[in-house]
């Protein structure tokens, strides 16, 4: 947003410092000045600033000028809300509202005898400067208003109006044409401001244009309000109208600037003319208020404020009477409860402090950062977390398997919720969600690994390995789950083997990887199911057990989701849960010498149906219990797709043995002994040996 140091300076008279340091000054309390315009002699600066989504109380002139007057513990100038006297006798303009949890403030101010002209003096001065686009006095001096001190107005012109204002819910269906000429079908939780016969305006986003300001008009109501911030998110959104009032109202208004901005606004109108009718209509919904102005004060105890921000570079440090300083400058109301502490009334304009450690930070943000000494912590305090070996651990394995880390979002939809979720375990939704597209903490790591995925794909990037470690959610918004789990995503295939085809080799890279990972971990069997979600495509995924329990879930992603996504070649996924892996100790390393003794190897040429798993097949040859049997390995496997050398349904594989001795060289008796035994164990799972050359 821009911001005017001459506007700036309005609010703060005795401000020494120059534009330049005021700039720098701000940016180390976390209120961003990104650009420094020169606006030429007598103009000041313009500041480009960049204000965090939580901090909509600075994203106006008052609310920096209040930032700077906490920092140089400078006078704020009080805004000027004095008007001329209303006419005697004159009935209260009628308001009602009939949507009391999205609506919990409405002010109405009637002005008669008003004169509609262009701007002129400080708002066209200030507008020029900015290159604010300048409509007509009364349309301006909202406009001027929100960017002075924040809060969001509307300007009807009164004679328009048939009965009294209403804030209700739209009716579904109902028509509604906007300033900006479009005419809307409202939904049934769109809030609209609206009178005895018509929808006005769609409340907290844009006015309407029956109502609109012209030429003509001579009696005007200014209302402002405060609205409920997720109420104006659905309308905003559904509607694609992002404007300046419903930005501020989604990050959460301040619910006692509302008569304050009606006053300010009212005061400008009548400077071009005009008198105000009957006193200023304030309707407040107490629940309302119970949420924002009066929430309960929050214990602060300076101890635990110097304890947690450490040694400062003055030798002072941060006092008792520091802390009181800012927090009321900040607009903090506080009273001393003991020689240590305060209850701290927060501001109204201020919905994002919560907590003591939000008045902590907000000590530490005014002190400024860099006056905290660098300082080490104590020897021994520090902890590694039980976790963090095996974080690293697995890490490193699939750094050394090809794969690259990645991070993604923390939040999912509610589609991809449904899909990727555990079914019966429950989601976490957000009270306050940027988007719909965020909704949801994340119940798994599949769809940010899909997006980083298809994010690589869109940039022809076509062959991808990725993984990502973090902390999924379930349950509810009362009692939230956090476990930990691993991602894997493929894309591109790696070529044929001899052992699968160039379309099978991803999976099985995947499958690799996964026993790869398990064998990190002392635990026992691993074996793999055919079962998988639904995400994955049937026939081409599985699930990885260990001793039995499921730990991992992989395969090609389903073809419908594919489609979905617009992915243009096959994807593949892994979902591992680490929580359960963690519950293991990590396998410890063991070297042994090198053996002397010549090894000797044996190849092992059989027949099986497709039924039969690897896994039956080197079960059976370890059981025989050979010690000297060193290595056991598939090289080939063939099938032949005319029958020929290999009957339809089953498969020839060539199968590697390595027999070494640690202490002596093997003997052929015993080899052939071995030899024999390992023919009739396959011979007994129902394989054929197949004759030399085949």
């Amino acid at each position: 947003m821009k911001i005017l140091t001459s506007w700036l300076r309005s609010y703060l008279p005795s401000l020494s410092v120059s534009d330049r340091q005021l700039a720098d000054d701000l940016t180390l309390r976390g209120i961003a000045v990104e650009g420094v315009h020169d606006l030429g002699e007598g103009n000041g600066h313009l500041f480009e600033m960049d204000i965090t989504t939580n901090r909509v109380d600075a994203m106006n002139h008052y609310g920096i000028a209040r930032e700077a007057a906490t920092i140089y513990n400078l006078p704020l100038a009080p805004l000027e809300t004095a008007l001329p006297a209303a006419t005697a006798g004159a009935k209260a303009f009628p308001v009602r509202i009939e949507a009391p949890e999205l609506c919990g403030r409405f002010t109405a101010r009637v002005l008669r005898g008003v004169t509609i002209a262009p701007s002129a003096g400080r708002i066209a001065e200030y507008f020029n400067l900015l290159g604010q686009k300048q409509i007509s006095n009364a349309v301006d001096a909202s406009n001027f208003v929100l960017l002075g001190m924040g809060h969001p107005t509307h300007a009807f012109d009164l004679d328009k109006i048939e009965g009294g204002i209403v804030v209700r819910l739209a009716h579904k269906g109902e028509k509604l044409r906007l300033l900006d000429g479009t005419e809307r079908t409202l939904e049934a939780d769109d809030l609209v401001v609206a009178d005895e016969k018509k929808a006005l305006a769609l409340a907290g986003v844009m006015g309407g244009w029956d109502s609109m300001i012209t030429a003509e008009t001579k009696n005007i109501l200014v209302e402002a309000a405060w609205f409920d911030p997720a109420s104006i998110r659905r309308s905003s959104r559904r509607h694609m109208l992002h404007t300046d009032a419903s930005h501020r109202f989604e990050r959460g208004a301040d619910f006692n600037a509302a008569p304050v901005a009606n006053a300010l606004v009212s005061r400008l109108i009548l400077e071009s003319g005009g008198q105000v009718e009957g006193e200023l209509v304030d309707v407040v919904v107490p629940a309302a208020a119970a949420k924002t102005v009066d929430r309960a004060p929050i214990a602060l105890s300076v101890s635990q404020v110097q304890r947690h921000l450490g040694t400062t570079i003055a030798p002072e440090g941060i006092t008792k009477e520091i802390v009181a300083r800012y927090l009321a400058a900040l607009g903090c109301e506080l009273t001393a409860t003991s020689d240590d502490a305060f209850a701290a009334k927060l501001p109204s304009w201020r919905l994002d402090l919560e907590r003591e450690i939000d008045l902590i930070e907000e000590v530490a943000r005014v002190y400024g950062y860099n006056g905290f000494a660098n300082t080490l912590p104590t020897p021994g305090i520090v902890i590694a977390h039980p976790t963090a070996a095996a974080e690293a651990a697995v890490r490193e394995r699939l750094l050394a398997l090809g794969f690259s880390e990645s991070i993604s979002s923390t939040f999912a939809s509610q589609t991809d919720s449904d899909l990727f979720g555990t079914a019966g375990k429950g989601t976490v939704a957000m009270e306050n969600p940027l988007s719909e597209e965020a909704a949801l903490l994340r119940p798994s790591l599949v769809p940010g690994m899909l997006t980083m995925l298809a994010h690589n794909l869109n940039r022809d990037v076509p062959t991808v390995r990725l993984f990502e470690q973090g902390a999924i959610f379930t349950g509810g918004t009362k009692e939230v789950a956090e476990s930990a789990s691993l991602s894997l995503g493929l894309t591109g295939a790696s070529g044929a083997s001899s052992l699968h085809t160039a379309a099978d080799t991803p999976i099985f890279e995947l499958k690799g990887a996964i026993e790869s990972l398990l064998s990190l971990f002392a635990g026992g069997e691993v074996a793999f199911a055919a079962d998988a979600p639904n995400w994955l495509q049937a026939g081409r995924s599985a699930t990885a057990l260990l001793d039995g329990q499921p730990v991992a879930q992989f395969g090609e992603l389903a073809a419908s989701e594919m489609a979905r996504r617009k992915l243009r070649q096959p994807v593949y996924l892994a979902q591992i849960d680490l929580a359960k892996l963690y519950t293991l100790p990590l396998r410890q390393v063991t070297a042994r010498e090198i053996s002397r003794f010549q090894a000797v190897e044996r190849d092992f040429s059989f027949t099986f149906p497709d039924s039969m798993q690897w896994q039956t097949i080197a079960a059976a040859i370890r059981a025989l219990g050979i010690p000297e049997l060193q290595k056991l390995a598939p090289t080939e496997i063939f099938r032949d797709a005319k029958g020929k050398s290999v009957p339809p349904g089953f498969y020839a594989i060539l199968l590697k043995c390595v027999f070494q001795s640690n202490e002596r060289t093997l003997r052929e008796d015993e080899l052939t002994t071995w030899w024999s035994d390992i023919i009739a164990a396959l011979t007994k799972l129902g394989g054929t040996i197949r004759a030399p050359g085949l």
